[in-house]
């Protein structure tokens, strides 16, 4: 085809010769859902200890090598996604007592190490910081994750959180921060646990589920209880305060208020966007028998409450605000007609968080409020009094805000994190008294980002409804069709902001174009967006996403067969059915970790805390929308499909890799094309947190395959 406009050589979008992929017999299951006929031929690639599956595994395998060996830019990105991710990372500081816990991961060391030092001492001097926990110490094979952690209240004592080999099965151990002696741990079962540490330092509140030998096997990841834990005690003995009796799939928050007075438990059904809350005075009530008044019940809002350092409650909702709106209240008075609005429901933007800065300096306490506008960050000052704006914070750009991050005492100071897709990740300070943010802590390792554009554009989806999208290019402008990946996600309430990505970097710096389109079913533009996107709604996510590539292409950004398509998880059900529905549209697709099979995923792993955002095949209705989109049930045979390489990992216990599996053989059993259907499993890593080096090769093993069949191939 000649020459690639783009500084590498093009290359045909077809292999010379169909492959030869694995023969599998059909399993002759076909389930009764309410009348209607489900064949499941690949019902047997759910065990994967199956003989057929660990076969069929290992041809995947050689048929995954074949393909690499095709790849010709893969050597680059190995190299410049490594170099992009050279700058390593920093966190904010986390003040507790005379101590600042923070975690910075250098170059090229394989994960974040947690450190701490004397508040007191300057933090520029990395001299005065000692290691608390290293993963790689614990364990040199990179299998060990650290995946949370939380110092007491005096900071004298750290709890700790780790999983082994990606399963996010999390232990709880606990640390004298002074010697650095574990004192206690592991306790099991925690996995996704807060912890709530009293003052003092004695007993901590934590989430742990029942035993296993007390439950069918197929409740076993469920049954979440909130218990109290005294330092020191056997688990066997820590007291069960919550959850006794609720919903099996119930997740629970829970904190204890600074001055340690305020118990706030919180409940929601798996993962609904609404929640209970109840609240308990600790000073009137015995910890271990908390005395719990509710504050929402039954109420389709989700609601926290922040205790402030100047006696008010400062009570956070999206009750009829679907943008978020703050109230305040005495603290104690939890009737909702006795709530005052301070931050009232913001129209064209979302309400992210509201921070209490006070003490010396200031005339008077201020609110920091955090909000997004369309996925980018603003910051402003209002007046804790009343909520009247003071001034705007100039931001270092458009991109978004981590934290922010106080101090536990309080004061005139917080930390933020900034970034956008250019910045890398980088720590703020602002100080109320000097109306000033300033440069906290750079990230130990210095990057040169490539130039690239970057810019948010409108373009109107299947039914009209306006969906915005961001773009990054070379150019800016659509000079010529480019090899381009479109990337969406659409599920959760969770919102695609702008940040930096060596992947998407890596891919522009070489010529490509690569969009975020912000579809229904994300956060973006408040709980009404999310809504617009879950159960009967789910379609409107697929519309939006098959309307962001031919808006695409309509503007003469890329053509079909230069467009790829990327997703992982709820993003990697979105792909899925974005191939199977509009296989014309998309050259290539990268599916990572997805659910695919939306009759039966409710049967393995998290399913059943999935029901509230996709729906329940037991129920008739419900099976319907499922059924209407199951990406794995909407594979026809003869269908041209695009070059696809579904990437799934063994230990991941959020989404099962059977999904991955099935659809892999469904679509090489009835693919017509000779574009290659792939299964790129991984061994020792689940649904989350990974090593660099491992990182590092899955982002160039998805830019090289996109890179091979869109046509940017160096």
């Amino acid at each position: 085809m000649g020459a690639s406009p783009y500084g590498g050589a093009m290359t045909s979008a077809q292999p010379i010769a169909p492959i030869n992929y694995p023969q599998l017999p059909d399993s002759g299951i076909v389930d009764d859902f309410h009348g209607v006929s489900v064949p499941d031929p690949y019902r047997y690639l759910e065990d994967p200890q199956d003989a057929r599956t660990t076969e069929w595994l290992q041809e995947q395998e050689l048929l995954m090598d074949a393909e690499r060996e095709t790849w010709t830019s893969r050597p680059h990105y190995v190299d410049r996604v490594g170099e992009l991710l050279g700058s390593g990372a920093i966190s904010p500081p986390y003040i507790r007592g005379n101590r600042t816990f923070f975690t910075k991961r250098e170059p090229g060391q394989q994960f974040a190490v947690l450190y701490v030092r004397d508040t007191n001492d300057s933090h520029t001097d990395p001299q005065t910081a000692r290691i608390l926990i290293d993963p790689m110490a614990m364990d040199p094979e990179g299998h060990t994750t650290l995946d949370s952690w939380q110092p007491s209240k005096e900071g004298d004592l750290l709890a700790y959180q780790i999983s082994q080999g990606g399963n996010e099965e999390s232990d709880v151990y606990v640390m004298n921060v002074e010697t650095g002696e574990t004192v206690e741990g592991p306790i099991g079962r925690c996995r996704y646990s807060p912890i709530a540490w009293l003052k003092g330092g004695s007993a901590f509140y934590y989430v742990r589920r029942i035993a296993p030998e007390l439950l069918p096997e197929s409740e076993r990841h469920f049954h979440r209880r909130v218990y109290l834990h005294t330092v020191g005690a056997d688990p066997q003995t820590d007291v069960l305060v919550f959850g006794a009796g609720m919903n099996m799939t119930n997740y629970y928050g829970v904190s204890v208020s600074r001055d340690g007075r305020w118990l706030e438990v919180s409940s929601s059904e798996g993962t609904e966007p609404r929640n209970d809350l109840w609240i308990a005075d600790l000073t009137t009530s015995d910890p271990a028998s908390p005395s719990f008044e509710l504050v929402q019940g039954d109420v389709d809002a989700q609601t926290s409450v922040t205790f402030g350092r100047d006696g008010r409650a400062y009570i956070f909702t999206d009750r009829d605000a679907p943008r978020g709106t703050v109230l305040v209240t005495t603290p104690g008075s939890w009737n909702p007609d006795s709530w005052t609005t301070l931050i009232p429901e913001p129209q064209d933007s979302v309400l992210e968080s509201v921070t209490l800065l006070d003490g010396d300096g200031l005339d008077h306490d201020q609110l920091l409020v955090v909000h997004t506008s369309h996925g980018v960050a603003h910051m402003a000052m209002h007046a804790a009094a009343d909520g009247a704006t003071l001034y705007e914070i100039e931001l270092p750009g458009a991109g978004t805000i981590g934290g922010p991050v106080e101090h536990i005492d309080g004061g005139p100071i917080t930390w933020i994190v900034y970034t956008d897709h250019t910045t890398v990740p980088t720590v703020y300070e602002f100080d109320a008294r000097t109306r000033q943010l300033t440069l906290y802590a750079n990230p130990p390792g210095a990057v040169t980002a490539p130039e690239v554009h970057s810019e948010l554009i409108t373009y109107p989806s299947l039914d009209g409804t306006t969906v915005r999208m961001f773009v990054i290019s070379p150019t800016g402008t659509p000079d010529q069709p480019r090899p381009t990946i479109l990337y969406g996600y659409g599920g959760f309430g969770i919102p695609l902001q702008p940040g930096y990505s060596a992947a998407i970097l890596a891919w522009v710096e070489s010529g490509g174009v690569w969009a975020i389109a912000n579809l229904r079913g994300g956060g973006e533009e408040g709980e009404e967006w999310h809504r617009a996107g879950m159960l009967a709604n789910k379609q409107n996510v697929f519309d939006d996403f098959h309307a962001a590539a031919e808006y695409l292409i309509s503007q003469g950004w890329t053509t079909s067969e230069q467009l790829g398509i990327y997703g992982g998880s709820n993003g990697g059900l979105l792909v899925g059915a974005a191939m199977t529905q509009r296989p014309d549209l998309f050259n290539a697709v990268v599916c990572v970790a997805p659910l695919l099979d939306m009759i039966r995923y409710v049967e393995s792993e998290l399913g059943p805390t999935w029901t509230v955002e996709y729906g329940d095949p037991a129920d008739a209705e419900q099976f319907g929308w499922l059924h209407a989109y199951s990406p794995y049930h909407r594979v026809t045979n003869g269908t041209d499909y695009p070059a696809t390489m579904f990437a799934i990992f063994d230990n991941d216990t959020r989404t099962d890799p059977m999904h991955g599996r099935k659809m892999a053989a469904a679509v090489q059993a009835n693919t017509a094309g000779t574009r290659p259907i792939l299964v790129r499993t991984e061994k020792n890593v689940g649904h989350g947190a990974r090593s660099l080096n491992k990182s590092i090769e899955e982002t160039a093993d998805t830019l090289a395959f996109m890179s091979r069949w869109t046509g940017l191939d160096r």
